[in-house]
């Protein structure tokens, strides 16, 4: 994951409870930027670049991701307290995604989705449990007609408590509130195609672009490698079964 620096703060964005904000950066780039001093903090950050690099790797589509380092001053001339005090708490790395410029908010009710296509978003958000894709909140885009999916911090919800980690992704997925159950997903289709591509070293390789900083003094672990390892082990065994614990979506 490449590292750059925010030049300009342009303004934040409120459609997210944990209050991202558009920024630019030094490589002329638009980036929404989720920031370390909101909500859940770092965890959040983790769960974006392992969940976001995990889909791109599968071949779904994932705005670019970069490590985007923070200098606090330049919050100083925005008028609102809130996000001042967040840009404030937020200096060093933080998480930008390539700005997806003219992108649309995807409504279940205006747009459709092909089975297959539906059946692979569905069997990757049971994978990493995501509970945030619901028709009330799709966290989709549309460009060019094409979907893009967004905002994985709600997923992995077994790193909250790792001593139960293992029976917590062990738990069925619930998608019948998911967007795109409406579109009779083939998830079956979609774990054949995808479960076989979820190693070791494709787990490996994508915990391995998360920074350090941000995975450092985890209670439990020794070093970040062995916490990488651990954001491992649950998806490398989810993958193999999950496809049968999905409730409410067949195809």
């Amino acid at each position: 994951m490449k590292e750059v620096a925010a030049t300009r703060f342009v303004a934040p964005l409120r459609e997210g409870g944990s209050l991202p904000g558009l920024v630019e950066a030094d490589d002329l780039g638009l980036y929404v930027l989720k920031f370390t001093g909101a909500g859940q903090g770092r965890k959040t950050l983790v769960a974006e670049v392992v969940c976001g690099e995990l889909a791109r790797a599968l071949g779904l589509r994932v705005p670019g991701l970069a490590a985007v380092r923070l200098d606090p001053v330049l919050g100083l001339g925005e008028p609102d307290q809130e996000v001042q005090g967040l840009l404030r708490s937020s200096g060093g790395l933080n998480l930008g995604m390539d700005f997806l410029s003219g992108a649309l908010g995807f409504d279940p009710l205006a747009f459709t989705v092909d089975p297959r296509e539906a059946g692979r978003i569905v069997w990757f958000d049971a994978l990493v449990n995501n509970v945030d894709r619901s028709w009330r909140n799709p966290n989709l885009l549309m460009q060019h007609g094409d979907l893009w999916l967004v905002d994985h911090g709600a997923t992995l919800i077994w790193h909250h408590n790792w001593p139960s980690a293992e029976t917590s992704a062990a738990r069925p997925y619930d998608a019948s509130d998911h967007a795109l159950a409406r579109f009779r997903p083939d998830v079956a289709a979609a774990a054949a195609e995808l479960a076989p591509l979820v190693t070791a070293d494709l787990l490996a390789e994508v915990t391995a672009r998360v920074p350090d900083a941000w995975l450092a003094d985890e209670p439990g672990f020794d070093t970040p490698d062995a916490l990488r390892r651990a954001y491992a082990a649950p998806l490398l065994a989810r993958a193999a079964v999950i496809h049968t614990r999905v409730q409410g979506a067949a195809a």
